[in-house]
Parts: structure tokens; C-alpha cells; sequence
């Protein structure tokens, strides 16, 4: 099949996609709902505007934490809302937050990759965290994709990093147990050069087909069939709304990191393969030696469970370990029983280690 004909499914929806996306702003941080914990903007530069949150209660733990949200979507799932955000869970807890909000690249940012956003990015508001809080080393735990950026960084970057948490993160790419991967497996090199070729970037409504495409079938009737079934419940009418509008809330991902993502990780495995580069020097994890908490959710319908869990045996941690918790990808950052149990768990892990 020709990649023109390959690519050419896409150009309908798309285009409709990328009027409404003008019209209304796909991921624009205005379109974000009204902040639910107050922050403070501390640093600015490349493509991170950093929050800081701090901690609250009679407990103030030394060692701060730094979130690393995924590069796909906005980050408000993680505050979405009072009894129900992981930001409110671990600053009451006793940490100082500190938090990656990721500006959304422009047509000037199509050569950004892993590079970029790893040596770059985040090393930049690793650097900053550590002059805010007087701190050398630091606590870093990354969600999905951000788990992927945060594994790299602690790689290239050890002696930076106390603690690591990575959470479902897509880390062994030969899984083939969900929908995502028939786009893996299609998205060869010419098909993401030609994406990119025509968009610059990989656009913000292409990115929200393929979470679509994940698991079409709660996204087209199981959601609007529950939300019946649980409209009397306290705030579930505001919490579906809420959860609705991040849905919407696609990003582009930068041209550059958008094609090492389909190639070099999806198709090539070659973080898992320990041969993954990343600017001129090779991703080795027996690198890390920072006590290592890997959290999977055992529901997971967009990182299969079985593609996170050999991350520890990568790791040259002696203190390693995977959490189970029975929920889905984004029940871990937003479900009942994830804030009252997940994030605890996690809080005291760190604690203990503080």
C-alpha cells in the first residue's frame, strides 16, 4: 500500500478537525477549566512553564517532587478538581509540588526531540527546582510519556535524582495487546515523514484520533451510558464534564520527537533494546541507581500492563520496585479510589526514603 493511500483516511476527519481546532484551540491553555490549587509560576523557558505548589498541613517533607506530565494532552487531569487531584493529595501530604506545564510547540518548533525536551526541557527545570527549593537532589515522577522523559533523564543524569516513580509508562514497545499498536505497527517512516512534511508538527487533532482509536468503543457510547447510569451520584455530572473537556484537550507534538516516538521507540523498541540515543549519548538505565517505584494500572486500556512491568529488572537500583493498583490509565491520576489509596501509597513510599 502506498503511503499516499495509507495517510489518505486521515485527510477527511482532518481537515474538519484542524478548522475546529482554529476555531475553538486544541489544548490552548486558556481553554483550561479554572485552576482548582493555586501555584505560583516559577520559571520559563524552551517549552516549560513550571508551577510550583506548595506543601500544606503540619508536615513539610525536605526532599521537593517534580511531576513530568505527558507531552500529548493538557496537564489539568491532575487537578481536575477538589477531592479528586492528585496535586491536592501529595501537597497535603507535605510535599512542595513542582510541576511541568508544557507549552505547546508552533511551527517553529518541529526539530525539538527527545533531545530537546530531555536535555533540555526538563533538565532546565530540574535546574530550577534545585535553586527554588535549595535542594541538590531531587524527587521526579513521570506519567506516561512524562515517565518515558523522566526514565531518560534520570539515565543521562543520575546524580540529580533521589527518587524515581515512573508511572504507566510504555516502556517495552513489542506489546501487542491494544488497538495503539496496529498504529505502531503502520506508522512507518514515510508515513510519519509525510505527516510531518505536510503539517510540520504531528497536529493536535491527529494526536486525538489515535488516543481516540485506543478504546473507540468507551469513547463512542460506554461513557455517555455510564454517566447515565451514574448521574445521581455527588459531582459526577461536573467530573464527566471536566474529564470530557480534557479529552479534547490534544496537543501537537513536535515533528522531530513524533517521529523518533513512531520509529525509534514504537517500531524499534530501542529503549528497551538499550539502544536509544538521546543527542549524542546512549540511554543506559544500569545508570540509574536511584531507588525506583514502577506504578502499574492493572485496568491499563493505553499502556498494556505487561509493556511496564520488566522496567525494573533495566534499572541498576538495588531498591526497585512495581505497584500494582487496580485501575486504568487515567483512573490512576483521577478515580476515587486511586486518590484515596494510589497516592498515599506513593506519598508514604517517598516519605520513607526522604
Amino acid at each position: 500500500m502506498s503511503v499516499v493511500s495509507e495517510i489518505a483516511g486521515f485527510w477527511g476527519e482532518g481537515a474538519l478537525r484542524t478548522l475546529n481546532a482554529f476555531r475553538h484551540g486544541f489544548g490552548a491553555p486558556a481553554n483550561d477549566p479554572p485552576i482548582v490549587t493555586p501555584f505560583t509560576v516559577i520559571y520559563e523557558g524552551g517549552k516549560v512553564s513550571l508551577r510550583f505548589y506548595a506543601a500544606r498541613g503540619p508536615v513539610r517533607h525536605k526532599t521537593p517532587l517534580l511531576l513530568v506530565y505527558a507531552l500529548i494532552k493538557r496537564p489539568f487531569i491532575l487537578d481536575l478538581q477538589k477531592g479528586r487531584s492528585v496535586i491536592e493529595s501529595l501537597t497535603s501530604q507535605g510535599f512542595d509540588v513542582y510541576f511541568i506545564d508544557w507549552i505547546p510547540p508552533d511551527a517553529a518548533d518541529t526539530w525539538r526531540g527527545f533531545d530537546a525536551y530531555v536535555n533540555g526541557d526538563v533538565a532546565n527545570a530540574v535546574a530550577a527546582v534545585q535553586i527554588h527549593s535549595g535542594v541538590e537532589r531531587i524527587n521526579l515522577l513521570g506519567y506516561c510519556f512524562g515517565a518515558l522523559l523522566s526514565l531518560m533523564y534520570t539515565a543521562l543524569h543520575q546524580s540529580n535524582i533521589k527518587n524515581l516513580i515512573t508511572l504507566t509508562i510504555p516502556f517495552d514497545m513489542s506489546n501487542r495487546d491494544l488497538p495503539i499498536t496496529n498504529f505502531a505497527d503502520a506508522m512507518n517512516p514515510a508515513i510519519a515523514d509525510t505527516i510531518t512534511s505536510i503539517y510540520g508538527n504531528c497536529p493536535a487533532w491527529m494526536m486525538n484520533s489515535f488516543f481516540t482509536a485506543m478504546n473507540p468503543t468507551h469513547h463512542a457510547l460506554d461513557k455517555y451510558v455510564g454517566r447515565y447510569r451514574n448521574q445521581s451520584r455527588e459531582n459526577y455530572a461536573e467530573t464527566f464534564e471536566l474529564f470530557e473537556k480534557w479529552m479534547a484537550s490534544d496537543v501537537p507534538l513536535a515533528g522531530q520527537i513524533f517521529r523518533e516516538l513512531t520509529q525509534e521507540l514504537s517500531r524499534e523498541n530501542k529503549l528497551y533494546r538499550d539502544l536509544m540515543k538521546v543527542g549524542e549519548e546512549v540511554v543506559n538505565l544500569k545508570n540509574i541507581v536511584a531507588p525506583l517505584l514502577n506504578v502499574i494500572a492493572d485496568h491499563d486500556d493505553v499502556v498494556h500492563p505487561n509493556a511496564s512491568k520488566p522496567l525494573p529488572e533495566f534499572v541498576g537500583s538495588e531498591d526497585k520496585r512495581n505497584l500494582h493498583f487496580p485501575t486504568g490509565h487515567i483512573g490512576a491520576a483521577v478515580s476515587g479510589p486511586a486518590i484515596k489509596k494510589l497516592w498515599p501509597e506513593i506519598g508514604k513510599w517517598l516519605i520513607d526514603r526522604d
